[in-house]
Parts: C-alpha cells; sequence; structure tokens
C-alpha cells in the first residue's frame, strides 16, 4: 500500500502508520478505507481544521497502483464528502490536489494559485 502513495517525502512509512494507527481515532479526524479480497487497496482521510471553523481537510488520499481505474479513489472521495455532510449542518471542505479535474466535477472550486509541486488548493462549501 505505501507504494501507492506518489509522493515518499511527503507520505512516509512513518507517517501513514502514525496516523492510521493513532488509538483511539478522534472524533475530528476520520479514516475510510477500501478493501479487496483482505487487503488494503484505498485509504482516505477526513480531519478538521483546527484553525477554522466548520471547515474539514480532505488528506491522506492513495489507491494501490494494480487496483487504480476502478473508481476506487472517486469513492473515497465521495464518501467523505457524503460523511462531513452528514454529520455537519454546513461548513466547507478543503483539498490539495494535482487531480484539480476531479474535483470540480465534485463541486469543489480553486483557491489562489498553483502550489508548488503543481497542487491546487480546492474549497466545497456546503
Amino acid at each position: 500500500m505505501l507504494a501507492a502513495f506518489a509522493d515518499p517525502e511527503r507520505y512516509s512509512h512513518a507517517r501513514i502508520v502514525e496516523q492510521l494507527q493513532a488509538a483511539p481515532p478522534p472524533f475530528y479526524r476520520h479514516f475510510f478505507i477500501c478493501r479487496q479480497h483482505d487487503e488494503v487497496v484505498g485509504v482516505g482521510g477526513i480531519k478538521a481544521a483546527d484553525w477554522a471553523s466548520d471547515t474539514h481537510i480532505l488528506y491522506l488520499s492513495a489507491v494501490a497502483e494494480h487496483a487504480r481505474g476502478q473508481g476506487i479513489a472517486r469513492a473515497l472521495i465521495a464518501t467523505r464528502i457524503a460523511w462531513a455532510m452528514e454529520n455537519f449542518p454546513h461548513g466547507r471542505l478543503l483539498v490539495s490536489t494535482a487531480r484539480s479535474r476531479r474535483f470540480a466535477r465534485l463541486g469543489f472550486r480553486l483557491m489562489g494559485k498553483r502550489e508548488a509541486g503543481g497542487r491546487r488548493l480546492m474549497l466545497l462549501e456546503f
């Protein structure tokens, strides 16, 4: 699963293990995992932004290379958006992504200029 992360400096093995094994996970941080045949093939996190009220961040998103193209990433994104909307009456979702078209199709809009590495900050208000 570690190889699913395209940026090993940003997503080191230690960071992934720390984020997924922190127990108990607090309400302000929630993870969704996709499994196929007892193998984890996708993961996506959502956490509250401690610096902005009613704001959550989509992060730690990855799909194993051999499982790509099956809609897993799209399902993990949709599940996190649905979770936020079910648990909060209103708010904002932020994501830093190199795949801005994927998030634009889901209602996110671009914020600011392109970040280092070609990433863009995107916002969805609900």
